[in-house]
């Protein structure tokens, strides 16, 4: 016959410290219920509950022998079922924190080095042809694109006219356009301007 449930919380904690399994019975069938609720409640989740009541009473058996009790042990109890929940909680925002971080990471990462290759294949895709333009054509071109000079500027260093830079220019431009997609040559004009 059970008569451990005759005995008082004080009496239970005493012969547990002692290593009275049956008064540890006797204790988790008193307050494993309530503490489930109560893990329950403030969880929203069944299994993190359960764990929690699990967790909270295993302590106990193994901290029997050094464990101090100064409170009531349903006092005792509750805050630490409160305790190990607040710190469930401060864990999941971490990891919350930290999943977006690295999403957020992720997401430029991947943007900044896809955006990087991509405008590396174009100018040296752009760089190519540019050098395979007549001599004189490719000089008045990289003058203009690569110097920002203006026509009259060119035309005065070259000591050509300005319509022959003109010309020189829409030619390049054309060659380039026949060669290259015209998204290519829109990036050009973005480039450059």
């Amino acid at each position: 016959m059970n008569i451990y449930h005759k005995y008082s919380d004080t009496e239970l904690t005493a012969l547990i410290t002692d290593g009275d399994s049956l008064a540890f019975a006797e204790i988790y069938h008193r307050y494993k219920g309530i503490l489930f609720r109560h893990s329950f409640r403030m969880l929203g989740d069944e299994e993190e509950a359960k764990d929690v009541v699990q967790e909270l009473f295993t302590q106990l058996w193994t901290r029997r022998e050094n464990i101090n009790i100064s409170t009531a042990l349903s006092s005792y109890l509750y805050t630490s079922t409160r305790n190990r929940i607040l710190d469930i909680i401060a864990h999941k925002k971490i990891e919350e924190k930290y999943v977006q971080s690295l999403d957020c990471f992720l997401e430029k990462g991947e943007y900044i080095t896809d955006h990087y290759f991509r405008e590396k294949e174009l100018r040296e895709q752009i760089e190519k042809e540019v050098s395979l333009l007549p001599p004189r054509m490719r000089e008045v071109f990289e003058l203009s694109r690569q110097d920002n000079l203006t026509y009259k500027e060119i035309a005065e260093e070259l000591n050509i006219s300005d319509k022959t830079v003109k010309k020189q220019i829409n030619n390049a431009l054309s060659i380039l356009r026949q060669k290259l997609d015209i998204a290519f040559i829109c990036a050009l004009f973005l480039r450059f301007l």
